[in-house]
C-alpha cells in the first residue's frame, strides 16, 4: 500500500547523496534566495516569443522539485515545478562550472534544485532556463510514484497527503479550490454585516446537534470533557449578548463511523441571523452558493459525476412529510396520508414494507425521516429545500404555528447529500428546558446522540434570545460538489484512516464475506 522503491533505487539513491557530500555539498542547505518562482516566470514568460527571450535574455534565480531528467551525455534537460507550473532547465557542461556540472549527474527524480540562468525557447519552442549555475537543495531518497491508480494506490494518496500533492496536479486543485470557497463565504457574510468569531472546542456539555461526541479529560482541572460536535449553542448565546449576526467556520467531531461522506473531524460555517425565521434563510443560502460557486469555480453550474449541478437561484422546495408521502405512494402503488406518517403504528407499518426495522424508541417522527432518508435523499440531485420537519428530530427549532408536531426547520439537498441544515431557533426556556428533558430520556433509554441538559444555555435564554434564525452549512461536502469529488477524503488534507493493520485485516474480513455472498467488492471500505 505503499509507492513503489526497490533496495537498488534506495541504495542508489543514498550514493549520491554521499557522492555529494564527497563534492563538499551541503545537501540540505538553510535557503535559496530565488528571484522568481516557477510559476511567476510561466505567467510571466509562457507566451514571450523566442526571438524577444533571444534578444532581451531574460534572467532568473528560480528553484523546484525535479520531476523529469534526460541526460545527454554532454548536455541535458531538468524539469522543475514549483506544484503548479513546470519549467524545464537547460544543463550544459561548458556552461557550468565542474562542480556543478558533477551535482547534475548525482541528481535524482524528486531532488529539490535552485537555477540562476537566462530564459530561451528550445527548437521545439518551449520555455526553459539555460543553467549557468546550480545548487543542490534537498535529497528525495525515495523514489516518486510513477503511477496512481487502484484502491492501493488510493489508499496511499490519503495517508501520504505529501507525495499525492508532488505527483497529482488535480489534487492541488482541489484544495485551491476549497480556499477559494472558505475566502468567499467569508467576503459573503462580513459583507453583510456578520461577525466572524470563535468559540470553544472543547466543551464541559456536549451540545448542539444530535451526535455521539469524542470524550477527553483535563488533568489539571480533573473535569471530563467534549470535543465539541457543534458550536450552535456558543453562537446563541452570543445572539443573546447583542451580537445580531455572527458566524464561525469551525472544525466539528463526531464520533461516528467514516465514509464517503462522513470523516470524524469535518468543517462547517454556522451562522445566526436575529430577529428573522429559517424561511428568511433560504434566500441568503441561495445568494451565498451561487457566489462561492461562482467565485471558487468561475460559474454558477457545475460537473458532478454525470449531473450538472446548478447553484442558480432559486432552488426547488418540497415539504418533508409531502416528499415521504409521494415516495411511498410511488413505491407502494398506494395512496399515503400525511396522517399516516403522524401515527405512530400506521407509519411504522409503513416502514416496515420498504425493509425497515424501527426501533421501540422511535416515535413517529424518527420513523418519518427514517423513510425520507431511505426513499427520497438520492433523488435529490438539484439544490432541493426541504423543510417541515417533525418536533422530535429537531429539539433545538421553534414549533410551526399551529402544529406542535412540526417545526420551521429545512435542510438543504445537492447530488444527494445534506449540504446545510438551518431552525428557526427555539427561544422559549421553558420549552427548551422540556425538549432537554425528553432527550434525557432517550439518553436513559440507550440513544447516546441524545443532547445532554445545558443549564447555563437555558439561562442564558432566560436573558431573552430574540426571534432568530442559524444555519450550518457542510464546508467538506460542499467542496466535494464544487470539485467533483467522489469522496470527502479527497477533499480533505488528512483525513482520518484505519491503521494500516486494522485496513489489511478489514479487506481480509471482506474478502472472506465475497465468498459467501459474491455481492460486495472486496477492499470496499463505504
Amino acid at each position: 500500500m505503499s509507492e513503489p522503491r526497490t533496495n537498488d533505487q534506495l541504495a542508489q539513491r543514498r550514493a549520491n547523496l554521499a557522492a555529494l557530500v564527497d563534492l563538499g555539498v551541503q545537501p540540505y542547505p538553510h535557503t535559496f534566495r530565488s528571484t522568481d518562482t516557477v510559476s511567476s516566470v510561466v505567467k510571466t514568460h509562457g507566451e514571450t516569443a523566442g526571438e524577444h527571450l533571444e534578444s532581451e535574455r531574460p534572467e532568473t534565480r528560480v528553484a523546484g522539485r525535479i520531476l523529469v531528467i534526460r541526460n545527454f551525455g554532454k548536455a541535458g534537460f531538468l524539469v522543475i515545478s514549483d506544484g503548479v507550473f513546470r519549467l524545464q532547465v537547460y544543463v550544459r557542461k561548458d556552461a557550468l562550472s565542474e562542480r556543478d556540472f558533477a551535482v547534475a549527474g548525482l541528481l535524482d527524480i524528486g531532488d529539490h534544485v535552485g537555477v540562476e540562468g537566462y530564459l530561451f525557447r528550445t527548437r521545439t519552442g518551449e520555455l526553459s532556463v539555460w543553467a549557468g549555475c546550480l545548487e543542490f537543495l534537498a535529497k528525495c531518497l525515495v523514489p516518486l510514484p510513477e503511477k496512481w491508480h487502484g484502491l492501493t494506490d488510493i489508499e496511499t494518496r490519503y495517508r501520504q497527503r505529501y507525495v499525492d500533492l508532488i505527483v497529482n496536479p488535480e489534487s492541488r486543485r482541489v484544495f485551491e479550490v476549497r480556499a477559494s470557497v472558505l475566502s468567499s463565504v467569508r467576503a459573503f457574510l462580513v459583507d453583510r454585516g456578520f461577525l466572524e468569531v470563535e468559540t470553544p472546542m472543547m466543551h464541559a456539555v456536549a451540545g448542539g446537534a444530535l451526535a455521539r461526541p469524542f470524550i477527553t479529560h483535563h488533568n489539571a482541572q480533573d473535569m471530563r470533557l467534549f470535543l465539541r460536535v457543534a458550536p450552535e449553542l456558543y453562537l446563541k448565546r452570543l445572539v443573546v449578548g447583542g451580537v445580531e449576526r455572527v458566524f464561525e467556520i469551525n472544525r466539528n467531531f463526531r464520533n461516528e463511523g467514516i465514509s464517503t461522506q462522513h470523516n470524524p473531524e469535518f468543517t462547517m460555517l454556522e451562522f445566526y441571523q436575529a430577529y428573522s425565521r429559517c424561511q428568511d434563510l433560504m434566500t441568503v443560502t441561495e445568494e451565498l452558493l451561487a457566489f462561492v460557486a461562482r467565485t471558487a469555480t468561475g460559474s454558477e453550474k457545475v460537473s458532478f459525476k454525470d449531473e450538472t449541478v446548478s447553484f442558480s437561484p432559486p432552488f426547488r422546495r418540497v415539504r418533508l412529510r409531502q416528499a415521504v408521502c409521494d415516495s411511498l405512494s410511488e413505491k407502494l402503488g398506494v395512496t399515503v396520508s400525511e396522517a399516516e406518517l403522524r401515527d405512530r403504528r400506521s407509519v411504522a407499518a409503513l416502514a416496515v414494507r420498504i425493509g425497515l426495522e424501527p426501533r421501540d424508541d422511535q416515535g413517529a417522527g424518527k420513523i418519518t425521516v427514517a423513510i425520507f432518508e431511505a426513499l427520497c435523499e438520492r433523488g435529490l440531485v438539484q439544490p432541493t429545500f426541504v423543510y417541515d420537519f417533525p418536533t422530535e428530530v429537531s429539539p433545538l427549532s421553534k414549533q410551526c404555528d399551529g402544529d406542535s408536531e412540526t417545526v420551521e426547520r429545512f435542510e438543504l439537498f445537492v447530488v444527494g447529500m445534506e449540504l446545510a441544515n438551518a431552525f428557526s431557533e427555539l427561544n422559549d426556556p421553558l420549552e427548551q428546558r422540556n425538549r432537554f428533558e425528553a432527550q434525557l430520556r432517550d439518553r436513559a433509554a440507550g440513544d447516546l446522540e441524545a443532547h445532554e441538559m445545558d443549564e447555563d444555555y437555558i439561562r442564558a435564554l432566560e436573558y431573552g434570545l430574540p426571534p432568530t434564525a442559524g444555519e450550518g452549512v457542510g464546508i467538506d461536502r460542499l467542496v466535494m460538489v464544487l470539485t467533483d469529488s467522489p469522496s470527502i477524503r479527497d477533499v480533505i488534507l488528512f483525513p482520518l484512516m484505519r491503521s494500516r493493520a486494522s485496513t489489511e485485516q478489514h479487506m481480509l474480513d471482506e474478502s472472506t464475506d465475497n465468498t459467501a455472498d459474491g455481492e460486495r467488492l472486496a477492499g470496499s471500505t463505504d
